[in-house]
This record gives C-alpha cells, sequence and structure tokens, in this order.
C-alpha cells in the first residue's frame, strides 16, 4: 500500500540540554553545598531534585538523538518511541523525588534545625535565574514534544521550588519559624506532583499506543469520509512513533478513478491539516463496471 514519508524532522533540541544540563549540573554542587553548610533541608531537597533534572535530562537528550537516526531492519519504525520512554522516566523521577523530600520534611517537623535564612535565600535566587533559564531554552519545543515538555516541565517545577525556598527563607529571617523550610518543601513538593503526574498520563498514553491529544480522531474520520468519491471508512487507527511523529491506518471504500492523485491528496492533506506525517492508506472498491467486474485493491 502506498504511504507518505515526508517526516518532519524533529527539533534540534541539542544545544537546549547541552546548556540545561551543564547550568543545572553546576548549580546542584552549589546548592548541595550550601545545603549540608547551613542544614536547611529545603536546599538539600531542591539539590536532590535538580540531581535527578540533570539524570531526566540527559536521558530526554539521548532519547531526542536516537530519534533521529533512521529505521533499520529491527527497528523498522526507527527510535523514536524513546522519547515517550524519557518522558515517562522523567515523570517517575520527579514523583519518586517528591516522595523523599516529603518524608524528610516529615521528620524534620519533629526535630526542628535552625537554618541561616539570608544564605538560603542567596542560594535559592541563583537557582530562580538557573532554573527559569533552563525552562525557557524548552518553552516553544514543549508545545508539540511531550519529550521537550517533561524537560520544560522539570525546569519549571525546580524554578517554583527554588521561588518557594526564597519565600521561606525571608519568611525565617522575619519570624524565625524554622518550620516554614520543611512547610514549604512539602507544598511544593505535592504541586510537582501534581503535574508530573499528568506528565506521566501523557506518556502511558502514547506507549500504550493511544490517539495523541492534540489528534481528534473523530474529526479525521469525518474528514476521509467527506472526501470525493470515499464512501466508507474503517479500521482508522492512529498513534504516535514519537513525541514529535503521528502515524495513521485506515481503510477507505472509494468509486474515483486516479488513485495516485487521490492518495497524494489524502497523505499531503493529513500531514496538513491534522500533523499526521506518516499515513497508510488501503483502498477498497466496492464498485462494480457495466460488465459486471468488480475490483478490490
Amino acid at each position: 500500500m502506498p504511504h507518505d514519508h515526508a517526516h518532519a524532522p524533529p527539533a534540534d533540541l541539542g544545544p537546549a540540554f547541552r546548556w540545561a544540563v551543564g547550568l543545572n549540573a553546576a548549580y546542584v554542587i552549589v546548592e548541595a553545598v550550601f545545603g549540608f553548610l547551613t542544614g536547611s533541608l529545603a536546599l538539600l531537597a531542591d539539590a536532590a531534585h535538580n540531581l535527578t533534572d540533570v539524570a531526566g535530562l540527559l536521558i530526554a537528550w539521548g532519547a531526542a538523538v536516537l530519534a533521529k537516526r533512521a529505521g533499520g531492519a529491527t527497528y523498522t519504525f526507527g527510535y523514536g518511541r524513546a522519547t515517550i520512554l524519557a518522558a515517562m522516566l522523567n515523570a517517575t523521577a520527579i514523583l519518586i523525588g517528591v516522595v523523599v523530600v516529603i518524608w524528610e520534611a516529615a521528620q524534620r517537623f519533629q526535630s526542628v534545625v535552625e537554618v541561616p535564612g539570608l544564605t538560603i535565600l542567596l542560594v535559592a535566587l541563583v537557582g530562580i535565574v538557573v532554573n527559569t533559564g533552563s525552562a525557557l531554552l524548552f518553552m516553544k519545543s514543549q508545545k508539540d514534544d511531550l519529550n521537550a515538555k517533561g524537560a520544560f516541565l522539570h525546569m519549571a517545577a525546580d524554578a517554583a521550588v527554588s521561588g518557594a525556598v526564597v519565600l521561606a527563607a525571608a519568611g525565617i529571617m522575619a519570624t524565625g519559624w524554622q518550620w516554614l523550610d520543611p512547610a514549604v518543601a512539602i507544598a511544593v513538593s505535592l504541586l510537582i506532583a501534581w503535574t508530573a503526574w499528568g506528565l506521566l498520563r501523557d506518556s502511558l498514553r502514547l506507549e500504550l499506543d493511544g490517539v495523541p491529544h492534540a489528534v481528534d480522531r473523530q474529526a479525521v474520520a469525518d474528514w476521509l469520509g467527506a472526501q470525493d468519491g470515499v464512501s466508507d471508512v474503517h479500521d482508522l487507527h492512529i498513534w504516535a512513533l514519537s513525541t514529535t511523529r503521528t502515524a495513521l491506518a485506515v481503510h477507505v471504500v472509494w468509486d474515483g478513478r486516479d488513485a495516485d492523485a487521490f492518495l497524494e491528496h489524502i497523505t499531503d492533506e493529513l500531514e496538513h491539516e491534522f500533523g499526521i506525517t506518516h499515513s497508510t492508506v488501503q483502498i477498497e472498491r466496492a464498485q462494480c463496471d457495466r460488465a459486471g467486474t468488480c475490483l478490490v485493491a
């Protein structure tokens, strides 16, 4: 059956990943050092979370590189689904980090540790700059790429954590309430868990060959059924080849004459209208000619 192989190349995220990994790795070292020196759980929790982010960024980066490799005899569709796995691992890492932080924060409530608010505030301010800058590197790509979205959420979540640490430090300096440190850690962790759960749900949907959220299956079916000469549409399947590429397979009953032109029109418009870059369309003919001969293709 004819196929459309004019796949749109995924965005080159290499520079974004390089900068994000470098900045965050350096900040993890700074934050961990000051966290140990000051005894701040909020700083140490954020450092641990940033460390998982660096690992997540490396995984996502590797998946993006694999997605560019052409398919072979074994992996005929290529390695694009590695980006889906990377998004899933990113979400899982965030959720594990959240559990660890909440557990440690709960212990801290039982044995409050005094922390220097000013030092924590200054280190967290640096974190806001680093994490916000890293998130901005993926701002554009995250709208169309779940793998980039995972990296974006990681960085945005860290920026939120750093912002919360700043507020906690300011609160400690103003009131002397040391419990603000673990309390803020728990509050931000719960917010991060909510965003991570959405990422995990979306990546699991793609991993199980669900229709991507960006594609309306019924709209595709209606559009195909409305094409000239099409009397029926069935066996319609839409699934993700990666976090940026979508595939379709369908059978259409069609009674036109120029099959090549019909298929070219269908595949071009599916990509233009719905972002489906790999289409397999099987034509079935239910019409018979005047001599009584029925053609089946």
